[in-house]
């Protein structure tokens, strides 16, 4: 005769089962719970490429959390603030220009945001010729405002101990070209970026070539401001350099029109006329010899290095050649001059150029 085993007993490898499958199910609802709060990519993917978020200075945790839904840079933003309060993100917030890449998720996000990994923008430094238009640049492109910049450019206690220099020669510091900054860099941090540019442009072969033309690298830039005002042209701006680097040495007044147009304030000045040589500013190269006082734009690195590699030759005068070129006729006699500039201002005339 058989004897059946329990009924509790036969019933427990069913239960384990049960119970096995259950903790499966929820370890595997967790699992999903977890990536899909964690890693699952969260950044909306747009065709334009990675998406960037800007948070500014002294921007709150709420900011960044309405930056990020009025862009519309999530697909959860639920799950971004769910784990970004428990990670303690709204009490570190720093500021920055964060690149979103579509692949991430929010803990790689956040990881991002607190340790401030921020990207950094190229910067482009276009000539210019007086302060609100470097500063207005700055503006555009970084966080920092204008008026911030325009003060610091002014404030002769701080530019003389800062960079040894005045409120005159501060833009010499400024040489146009690109580079790489942060957004969130301030007015002071831009201009001590650009101090360590111009440091770096002025290497140990660059001042030996100052000292033999007996200029200092102020006086190079100032003097390279005129020469890029004077032509666009790669080919004539050593010849250019050579004719102003001659003129000095003969104790020559420079007669540099485009001082005087930076004088009277009207860079789109055709035609000079006798009337605007007798404005009274010590940037007035006809009433007055040697260098102006300070640049009339901001020499890029190209004229400046036509002013340190003059062309050698006896030129001693040049005017704009006739027809629109944009080039330069050069002369050794102030009679050969007088026939170029004839044959250009004969040419303004056929195109009823007056000013």
């Amino acid at each position: 005769m058989s004897v059946s085993p329990p009924a509790s007993r036969s019933r427990w490898p069913r239960i384990l089962l049960v119970v096995l499958l259950t903790v499966l199910v929820l370890g595997g609802i967790g699992l999903y719970a977890a990536w899909r709060v964690l890693w699952k990519p969260n950044v909306a993917e747009s065709p334009y490429g990675p998406a960037y978020l800007f948070i500014r200075t002294g921007g709150r945790y709420q900011d960044v959390l309405d930056s990020l839904q009025r862009h519309e840079l999530l697909l959860e933003p639920g799950s971004f603030r769910w784990l970004a309060e428990r990670r303690g993100y709204p009490q570190q917030v720093r500021p920055g220009r964060y690149r979103l890449d579509f692949n991430l998720g929010n803990d790689a996000l956040l990881d991002r945001l607190m340790r401030g990994e921020q990207d950094t923008v190229e910067f482009v430094l276009d000539a210019f010729k007086y302060k609100p238009q470097l500063a207005r640049q700055m503006q555009r492109q970084l966080e920092a405002d204008s008026t911030s910049l325009r003060r610091l450019l002014n404030w002769p206690d701080y530019l003389r101990q800062r960079y040894q220099t005045d409120t005159t020669a501060v833009l010499t510091l400024f040489i146009p070209g690109r580079y790489r900054l942060l957004w969130n860099t301030s007015a002071r941090q831009f201009a001590d970026s650009m101090a360590a540019q111009h440091r770096r442009f002025w290497t140990a072969e660059r001042r030996r070539r100052a000292d033999s033309l007996r200029l200092s690298p102020t006086e190079v830039h100032v003097l390279a401001s005129i020469v890029q005002r004077e032509t666009a042209k790669k080919e004539d701006k050593p010849l250019i350099a050579g004719v102003y680097l001659n003129r000095l040495r003969r104790g020559m007044k420079l007669q540099a029109d485009p001082t005087l147009l930076w004088a009277i304030g009207n860079f789109g000045v055709r035609r000079v006329l006798n009337k605007d040589k007798l404005v009274d500013s010590p940037y007035n190269t006809y009433k007055h010899k040697g260098l102006p006082p300070g640049p009339i734009t901001s020499a890029n690195r190209q004229s400046l290095d036509a002013v340190l590699k003059p062309a050698a030759h006896d030129y001693l005068f040049f005017c704009a050649r006739a027809g629109g070129s944009g080039y330069s006729d050069f002369a050794a006699t102030f009679a050969e001059h007088k026939q170029n500039a004839r044959r250009y201002q004969h040419w303004l005339d056929s195109l009823n150029i007056k000013r």
